[in-house]
């Protein structure tokens, strides 16, 4: 154990992140390994390199019992005393057994050892490193293409962008630098496999907090999102300070904060609303851009009926039933919408009435 040594330790931990107590007690290890095998006087040993001297010794533990049945692990109560009065039966002794050749052999046996377990050092570094980033935005560059999955170079590991939470109209190419969320960090024992998402309502919730400095210091939070990656989203926000207006922030001076992250999402319409503690003006301003006229809620089946002009009926639902649909999702409610035209009281709705219910459950057929 050398300067060079020494040296060779500081590198590692300036470069790769792993102290130099985690790389020696993988050496001390690796030379227990080294020593069963090449020697067979002892099985219960323990190596300690000195952190001062960087000398390495090899001690024997043995047991103290009455009676000796195997002496490579156990010693004599009468053995031990002699050594010193206060040892009692059932207490460890060491002896120092340091082979005079322990340092050939010793080097000859520990190197993948040592290998090994710098390199699961620094796979559970890179673990957890992105462990505490799931949920978070990171970029990275994309590296090459495996099937309809991307594989994407975050510097110190690769992550997978499966098809399934790539955006339907992203156009990805090699080479270039990408943003995307930290869906899931797994241990492996290739190192960790990193899932991020693009479609993740996380993805849209983050890029917002990365554009407004409201929503990043508290004054603003977000309350709820419901997005169909790649077509359209709401999103509800709310300001704990009463003079702030959630809308008026959240879209920036000129549009320029959300058109930033409709940038980000290739063009993804955004509706943002204000959210309210009050069920029937939330879910009156989650059907936004329509206007609704009355809001009635069925609190035991969870159900709102909305009452909207008869020229707003389209815009209330949306195309293919999307706007209905997203708002269902964003306030926890089954929507039923009406127009003033063929509301009647409480006769049943006619037959040709769309409801925001029934497109939802004609898209799921």
């Amino acid at each position: 154990m050398n300067r060079e040594f020494l040296q060779a330790l500081n590198e590692l931990e300036k470069e790769r992140g792993i102290s130099k107590e985690v790389i020696l007690e993988a050496l001390e290890a690796a030379l227990v390994s080294a020593y069963k095998k090449n020697f067979a006087s002892a099985q219960n040993v323990r190596v300690e390199i000195n952190r001062e001297t960087w000398e390495g010794k090899v001690f024997a533990r043995k047991t103290i019992v009455n009676k000796v049945q195997d002496p490579r692990l156990e010693v004599s109560v009468e053995e031990a005393k002699l050594l010193d009065p206060r040892y009692e039966i059932e207490d460890i002794i060491e002896f120092e057994v340091t082979p005079r050749e322990f340092g050939r052999i010793a080097a000859q046996n520990a190197k993948q050892v040592v290998v090994q377990r710098i390199r699961e050092a620094e796979r559970g570094i890179i673990f957890e490193e992105y462990a505490d980033r799931e949920g978070d935005i990171v970029t990275g560059l994309i590296q090459r293409f495996e099937q309809r999955n991307i594989l994407v170079d975050l510097g110190r590991a690769e992550a997978v962008l499966t098809a399934s939470e790539q955006m339907p109209n992203d156009v990805y190419r090699a080479g270039e630098r990408i943003k995307a969320y930290v869906l899931e960090v797994n241990r492996t024992t290739k190192g960790p496999q990193i899932m991020l998402s693009r479609t993740h309502p996380g993805f849209l919730k983050r890029l917002f907090e990365l554009e407004v400095p409201e929503i990043h210091d508290g004054t603003l939070e977000i309350k709820a999102i419901a997005r169909e990656a790649g077509t359209r989203s709401k999103m509800a926000v709310w300001a704990r300070d009463p003079n702030v207006d959630p809308v008026g922030a959240c879209v920036g001076p000129r549009g320029l904060r959300v058109q930033s992250v409709v940038n980000e999402l290739r063009g993804e319409k955004i509706d943002i609303i204000k959210w309210s503690s009050i069920p029937e003006e939330f879910i009156a301003s989650s059907l936004s851009p329509a206007k609704v006229i009355q809001v009635d809620l069925d609190e035991d089946e969870k159900v709102a009926r909305v009452l909207v002009p008869e020229n707003q009926l389209s815009l209330a639902i949306g195309k293919e039933g999307q706007n209905a649909r997203l708002a269902a999702k964003l306030t926890g409610w089954k929507i039923d919408i009406k127009s003033t035209t063929n509301h009647d009281g409480d006769n049943p709705k006619p037959d040709s009435e769309l409801t925001a219910n029934e497109v939802e459950e004609s898209e799921e057929a």
